[in-house]
């Protein structure tokens, strides 16, 4: 059935329930889990004096910390014995990263968590999950 199972990962709580159910998913499938954390590029200012912290500096620590949130998935896998590959991406929009990953790595399932946010908030803070749902071509299992 599925054999390339993607997981975005933010290191919050309610990812860690998407990476359990994952995990679970791939064991009992035999499948394997690509792991990935996209990092923010660059707020680059049209001032370049009033730039609160140097360009490399930011990108160091945005790659630490995307680094130790795929770090933690591949650990996990690695202890419930399920293949596991760890991925760190910069882009803009993170749905466009996931769905570019999904395609290129040829996943065939994405399983995302939700903050199950609605109404006006959902539409003010918005949701990278309700975005891969809209545009993604393989199935997204949405975990709350």
């Amino acid at each position: 059935m599925f054999k390339r199972i993607l997981i975005p990962t933010d290191g919050s709580e309610i990812t860690g329930k998407a990476v359990n159910t994952a995990i679970g998913l791939a064991r009992s499938l035999g499948a394997r889990i690509d792991a990935i954390s996209v990092k923010e590029p660059f707020p680059y200012s049209a001032i370049s004096e009033m730039q609160p912290t140097p360009p490399q500096e930011f990108f160091d620590a945005q790659e630490r910390i995307a680094s130790q949130r795929v770090a933690a998935v591949v650990e996990e896998c690695k202890q419930c014995e399920v293949a596991c590959e760890g991925f760190t991406v910069e882009a803009l929009h993170p749905w466009e990263a996931i769905i570019d990953h999904a395609r290129t790595h040829h996943c065939d399932l994405l399983v995302m968590a939700s903050h199950g946010r609605r109404g006006v908030t959902a539409l003010l803070l918005g949701s990278e999950t309700q975005k891969v749902l809209t545009h993604s071509t393989i199935p997204v299992l949405v975990v709350r």
